[in-house]
């Protein structure tokens, strides 16, 4: 058995021994992964439970709903008004805390009220590497992190995905919407459509991995390194500018280091 095996192993061991658990399931590359690990080690004992939120696309709820309905997994879905959380439209550092507490707080009730006393979260090993103050609620509310405790990076996540036959096993990374600002700037219903909308416009163009960060009326546009020419060549990037001016963003630009994750967090402390 390889490395990679045995963390599958420990972990296919790691969620039997939860008994009963639901699963924050987001549809992304993480999330699902440990979704089908948990119905693989539980059967019936899984829930599935997804937050419909002004920072989590429509289409990705769709593709939430889709997977548990093909593998025959009991789904609900939350609404929260995350716009209406103490101090997260203020956009502080501690935004991500702020709306992990409260979406999480409503994920435990509502896996309680249908039997289900454990919630289990797709974080990762490689989450650690960066400024999360979502891990700390999580932590607080007794949150369980099956990927990190087996410690599976995002590769081998990716990795054992594909074995798998999981469509999210290349599916670009994705993140909240709300880390799309600047610390202090307001987060509003308006803006984060803005933004997503943009980076629509630039996936339907074949960017796969891109985030469009927005300070104030500028757009920062961050594709993977290999794309950068591409999207910086003439007629390109006449279109995507067009584009974007008409979306409300008085500037346009292409950021040249590339996608990076979590970049707003530079701006931390400085």
């Amino acid at each position: 058995m390889t490395a990679l095996q045995e963390k599958r192993a420990a972990l296919l061991s790691s969620l039997r021994r939860l008994g009963r658990a639901a699963v924050a399931f987001s549809a992304g590359v993480d999330s699902t992964f440990l979704l089908a690990m948990a119905k693989e080690a539980l059967g019936e004992n899984v829930l599935a439970v997804t937050g419909r939120l002004v920072s989590f696309p429509e289409r990705e709820g769709g593709e939430a709903e889709e997977f548990c309905r093909e593998r025959g997994i009991e789904h609900v879905v939350v609404a929260i008004d995350q716009l209406a959380i103490e101090g997260f439209a203020e956009n502080p550092p501690e935004r991500c805390y702020l709306c992990k507490k409260a979406l999480f707080t409503q994920f435990l009730a509502a896996a309680r009220e249908r039997g289900f006393p454990i919630v289990a979260e797709g974080t990762n090993a490689d989450d650690t590497n960066d400024y999360r103050p979502g891990l700390r609620a999580i932590a607080e509310l007794g949150v369980r992190s099956p990927l990190r405790e087996a410690g599976l990076t995002k590769e081998e996540i990716r990795a054992l995905s594909r074995e798998m036959g999981l469509p999210t096993w290349d599916k670009p990374s994705l993140a909240c919407l709300a880390t799309r600002f600047p610390y202090g700037e307001t987060i509003t219903a308006e803006k984060i459509a803005s933004v997503d909308e943009a980076e629509q416009l630039l996936r339907a163009r074949g960017f796969s991995q891109v985030r469009v960060r927005a300070h104030g009326n500028l757009a920062r546009i961050e594709v993977g390194r290999e794309q950068v020419p591409r999207l910086a060549g003439a007629e390109m990037a006449e279109e995507i500018s067009r584009l974007l001016h008409a979306r409300g963003f008085l500037y346009v630009t292409l950021d040249l280091d590339g996608y990076c994750t979590g970049s707003m967090n530079k701006t931390i402390g400085k």
